[in-house]
């Protein structure tokens, strides 16, 4: 939204019949009257500001507004344009556009689109939450990000050098766990297990298939030295006032011998007015 203003300037016995915008000076014939101008019915508002001063008020603006606008009025003594009148310039904001959620692992690739002709030389900035990335490929408008790890996730947006200021809207790239992924001897394995049942859910409790008995408890349950031992399907189960509903397994087991931490996450959904409705998602 752009609003611009005018302030007429006129000899006090002359008296003001007329005061609009316009885009070409014209000095012989009739411009066209932005202020109703039916093509820009709804984006276009002219206002008399108080005494001798107009604005207008552009909403939506594109390229197609790039314009030099002039204010004119009449009086009963004759017609006068405002020169050199005022320099509207759009610069068209960028926007991201990229994969939202990918697994540990993947490579993936987010592109910087502008509405603006750019010249072919244009650098592309990029920035992951407020900091400017250093790291990834930086192809023309795009950028390349291998093996992406949770460090990877956050809020990606991207501006033309030059105009640091008029950065794209944060875009979200969600890296998750890929449940199937392998699992080495000696990782610290953590499930985590959570509800946004109404009322909300109390207890939690850690289950492994074929044992009767629970063998774990809370929203989350955490394996520090993994091994074979360990092994086998897992699944949580959530309740409140109304019951209790489980989540489905999922397969942890052992692959090799190494260190590092994975982390899986079950969600449970209840929505209730005393009949039970779940929803199990994993990411």
């Amino acid at each position: 939204t752009v609003k611009m203003f005018c302030v007429l300037n006129h000899p006090h016995d002359y008296k003001l019949t007329t005061a609009f915008w316009t885009k070409p000076a014209v000095t012989d014939g009739d411009p066209p009257n932005l202020c109703s101008d039916p093509e820009k019915r709804g984006r276009v508002q002219c206002v008399s500001e108080y005494k001798d001063t107009y604005s207008i008020t552009l909403t939506s603006v594109t390229e197609a507004d790039k314009h030099i606008y002039y204010c004119r009025f009449t009086t009963d003594r004759g017609t006068w344009t405002g020169i050199p009148g005022a320099r509207l310039d759009i610069t068209g904001r960028a926007i991201v556009e990229t994969q939202k959620s990918v697994k540990e692992g993947d490579s993936v690739r987010l592109m910087c689109k502008s509405s603006c002709s750019l010249p072919q030389q244009t650098t592309f900035i990029w920035y992951r939450n407020t900091q400017r990335l250093t790291t990834g490929i930086i192809t023309v408008n795009q950028l390349q990000l291998q093996s992406v790890s949770r460090h990877d996730a956050g809020n990606y947006r991207c501006a033309v050098s030059g105009y640091e200021r008029l950065k794209s809207p944060p875009v979200y790239l969600k890296v998750g766990r890929d449940p199937s992924g392998e699992i080495v001897e000696g990782d610290s394995v953590t499930l985590s297990c959570s509800s946004d049942s109404n009322p909300p859910a109390l207890n939690f409790s850690w289950f492994k298939e074929n044992q009767s008995s629970a063998v774990g408890s809370g929203q989350s349950f955490s394996i520090s030295s993994f091994n074979s031992s360990h092994s086998g399907r897992y699944y949580c189960e959530a309740q409140n006032k109304h019951g209790s509903q489980r989540s489905a397994s999922v397969s942890v087991s052992v692959k090799g011998i190494h260190h590092k931490q994975t982390l899986f996450e079950f969600h449970l959904s209840l929505v209730t007015n005393r009949k039970r409705l779940w929803r199990h998602e994993q990411d």
